[in-house]
């Protein structure tokens, strides 16, 4: 077992790497102790909790827009889109926390390291303007479930979510367990809510089971193409890449080979379960659309508000759209937690500037809420529901810039060591990284061309 006091004693004097750079998120660098010599389940829970901050990211009120409108207008048949999206977002993942625990950076260092200070500049810029689109759904999200619950007006929920930043620092200071304690908890709350909507809804087996099975339809149908690059924008979220290269590094595990080989096994299996927790739902909102929507006649609900108000009268229960809209207010404060990291990771890493933490969440809170505040007033419901689609596509669009790097790097062996992709991994991240691009070109025709 490591040392706690002696962790103290590094993290106070500022966490530094072999090259002599401040680690990333150099306050929690470290601090959660992994046992030595512990059986395989300690080992995990050790482990545990990063790829739920990141899974998170994965169900933020981004994804219930995109889900909502492909289940309501195409009913299963995008199902396999989520699927897809996730199968790419846990091969992703892995190559993110592999990158972070094998060369000791996240990927905004590495970016700052390896590529040149104009092309450095070029992806920092890009990558806060994903951040902001993201911070941008997690207000208007959750302004909009303050609303159904307790009927706050939408400008007065966005005013609202500023204040969050209280909440978040408050619990930064109470130690990074304390912050995935209560992402996991919030996780919990969708995840029931969501197991609760399965059972009244009574969706089609067979149908689901036929909506899991790729088909050309919507490769040729530009409506269906346009939904399911949102919903590949909305579930592989670029902040996260930068996010999970970092936040695995709070363990205190080896820095050898072996250590890092087993930090890799765990933080990988942590990952992929709880993405697996992610696809279960998302995929959930989609059927929840399909069934208690599309199969009744209502294939133009497209925004969260229309879908909370009609799944009660269409689904004959009294609690349907409350668990929804809980729901949807547990998923915008979980994103607003990962979001302030990733933003901050995104910073320092690119940058090498340490802002303190309160200003740096005044600054990309403020980016989100003027926008936000600004279409609630003047277009109301209606313009904040098309806001919040418009910032899927937007993220969508960044993908392309921190996968590429992210792949880049991890093949590198004078980056990775021993750990850089095999060839095989590294074919099949590239042939994704080229399905990506190209869907997000065709994205960029038909939106501007």
């Amino acid at each position: 077992m490591i040392d706690g006091s002696k962790v103290k004693a590094f993290l106070r004097k500022g966490a530094m790497d072999n090259e002599g750079r401040l680690a990333s998120l150099s306050e929690v660098h470290s601090s959660i102790a992994v046992p030595e010599g512990a059986g395989f389940w300690k080992k995990l829970m050790a482990f545990t909790g990063p790829g739920l901050m990141v899974a998170v990211g994965y169900i933020d009120p981004g994804n219930w827009a995109t889900d909502i409108e492909g289940g309501s207008r195409f009913g299963y048949a995008l199902l396999s889109v989520i699927l897809i999206s996730n199968l790419f977002a846990m091969l992703l993942q892995h190559l993110s926390l592999k990158l972070g625990i094998a060369s000791g950076m996240d990927l905004a260092q590495a970016c700052r390291d390896y590529y040149s200070r104009p092309v450095s500049f070029v992806l920092w810029v890009l990558s806060e303007i994903a951040i902001a689109a993201t911070d941008l759904a997690e207000v208007i999200g959750s302004a909009i479930a303050l609303n159904l619950l307790f009927g706050l007006p939408l400008p007065v929920g966005v005013v609202f979510t500023a204040f969050d930043v209280l909440l978040v620092l408050y619990f930064q200071q109470k130690g990074f367990r304390i912050i995935e304690s209560i992402v996991a908890g919030l996780m919990g709350v969708i995840l029931l809510s969501f197991i609760y909507e399965m059972i009244v809804s009574q969706p089609s087996m067979a149908g689901i089971a036929d909506g899991l099975l790729p088909k050309t339809e919507i490769i040729t149908n530009p409506g269906m193409l346009y939904i399911a690059i949102g919903i590949l924008g909305a579930t592989v979220m670029p902040h996260n890449l930068y996010l999970h290269s970092s936040i695995v590094q709070t363990r205190a595990f080896r820095r050898d080979d072996e250590g890092k080989r087993s930090a890799i096994k765990f933080a990988t299996i942590d990952s992929t379960l709880s993405l697996g927790l992610a696809f279960f739902i998302n995929a959930s909102i989609l059927i929840l659309a399909a069934t208690a929507f599309h199969a009744n006649g209502h294939f133009e609900i497209a925004d969260i508000t229309d879908a909370y108000h009609l799944l009660d009268p269409v689904l004959g229960v009294g609690l349907a759209s409350i668990f929804f809209a809980l729901a949807l207010l547990a998923s915008g404060q979980s994103s607003t937690l990962t979001g302030t990291l990733a933003g901050q990771i995104v910073m320092e890493g690119f940058l090498n500037i340490r802002l303190k933490p309160w200003l740096r969440r005044l600054i990309t809170r403020g980016i989100a809420i003027i926008p936000a505040l600004i279409v609630s007033i003047m277009y109301g419901e209606r313009g904040t529901a098309e806001l919040l689609v418009f910032s899927q596509v937007i993220l969508s669009l960044q993908l392309s810039f921190a996968v590429v790097p992210l792949v880049f790097f991890t093949s590198k062996s004078s980056i990775m060591g021993r750990f850089a992709n095999s060839g095989t991994l590294n074919v099949i991240s590239w042939i994704i990284t080229l399905i990506i691009i190209a869907l997000n070109g065709y994205l960029l025709w038909n939106t501007f061309i």
